[in-house]
């Protein structure tokens, strides 16, 4: 019997869990950067010329990092994406709960209601492990367009 961090269908699981989680997460954003970006202006640490860029950036790198996990092309470089986004994500997070601010994440949706902002620290260390999971994968991935993750072995 296989182990369990070796299982191909454990690995479609989590990769279509993140895939779908921050394809959710990119389509309101990218519905409405206006409001995405007041949530950005809202945490407080960045300086307003980016504010705008962000906005409309991060949702798409999001989008795209989720349709390659989803479709299985170079998942190792959109679990790799996803991964710095969370880690990211947590720092900005933990940086307004040390400083005690009350605020929107905007996570799912530019309305989203306000969370506790450790249980959105605990939620994105969940996504974080999945990440890393899919990460360090070794064996055959299932339903992926690559294989085990590189294109030169479905080339091959």
């Amino acid at each position: 019997m296989k182990a369990i961090p070796n299982n191909p269908w454990l690995e479609l699981a989590a990769r279509w869990f993140l895939a779908l989680t921050f394809l959710y997460a990119s389509y309101s954003k990218i519905l409405n950067p206006g409001q995405f970006a007041k949530i950005i202006y809202g945490y407080g640490l960045f300086p307003g010329c980016i504010i705008n860029l962000m906005a409309i950036t991060i949702p798409w790198l999001e989008f795209v990092a989720a349709l390659s996990l989803m479709a299985g092309i170079y998942p190792r470089s959109g679990a790799l994406l996803i991964n710095v986004m969370l880690v990211l994500y947590m720092i900005v997070l933990s940086i307004n709960l040390i400083r005690g601010y009350q605020f929107d994440c905007g996570c799912f949706s530019p309305k989203s209601h306000n969370s506790s902002t450790s249980w959105l620290l605990i939620r994105d260390v969940f996504y974080l492990i999945l990440g890393i999971f899919i990460l360090r994968f070794k064996n055959f991935r299932k339903w992926c367009l690559c294989g085990f993750g590189r294109l030169s072995e479905l080339i091959a």
